[in-house]
């Protein structure tokens, strides 16, 4: 399925995937911050089917979309299902049907500091960085592993230093930044433990 046109041409808009199981306060905070930090139009919750690098297989996407629409509650943050729709798997794959289906936006993919700790072991995680700038958002245990891992170490030179934010939207691949904000501890994975659904 082709990815409709969600957006007008000259928007910028953060891309913010994961498979929101559950979805928590945590994933709005870097959202708002995410919205005033890089002076965004839009942040797009792409609920994804299945994280290739996680064994437990994530509830229903239905019951996800509606339970992250309930916990965003803003008019900038949208929430859809896309890439069950348009059967992606990787990232990679996902960014490059949106820019294509979304001429004329301007995406940026928004991650937390623990992803970017193990991006290297992302399918064709370096053309993903080539193909989007990328902000990262602080995580608790996770910055300091970052800054140092093997993605953070090959795209040094095109690093952007965080007082660099508001105008980063108009960056062009390969661009990352670093942003600054407030830690949350707060991890789906948690949650689930905490609820003793290890295995949903």
């Amino acid at each position: 399925m082709i990815a409709r046109n969600h957006f007008a041409p000259g928007m910028s808009v953060g891309l913010f995937g994961g498979s929101f199981d559950p979805p928590h306060a945590g994933h709005r905070l870097v959202s708002l911050t995410a919205l005033k930090a890089l002076q965004l139009d839009r942040i797009w919750w792409l609920v994804s089917p299945q994280n290739p690098l996680k064994a437990h297989a994530p509830k229903d996407s239905t019951a996800r979309v509606a339970a992250c629409r309930a916990l965003a509650r803003h008019p900038k943050i949208f929430v859809s299902d896309e890439e069950t729709r348009l059967g992606t798997q990787y990232a990679i794959d996902t960014v490059r049907r949106l820019k294509s289906a979304n001429p004329g936006v301007r995406f940026i993919w928004l991650m937390g500091a623990d992803n970017l700790a193990g991006l290297h072991k992302w399918k064709f995680w370096d053309e993903l960085m080539s193909e989007i700038p990328v902000a990262i958002y602080p995580r608790p245990g996770s910055t300091l592993q970052a800054g140092i891992s093997p993605a953070a170490m090959r795209f040094a030179p095109w690093r952007k230093p965080a007082s660099a934010a508001a105008n980063f939207r108009f960056a062009q691949a390969p661009a990352w930044i670093m942003l600054d904000g407030v830690l949350s501890g707060l991890s789906s994975s948690a949650l689930r433990h905490q609820k003793g659904d290890h295995n949903n």
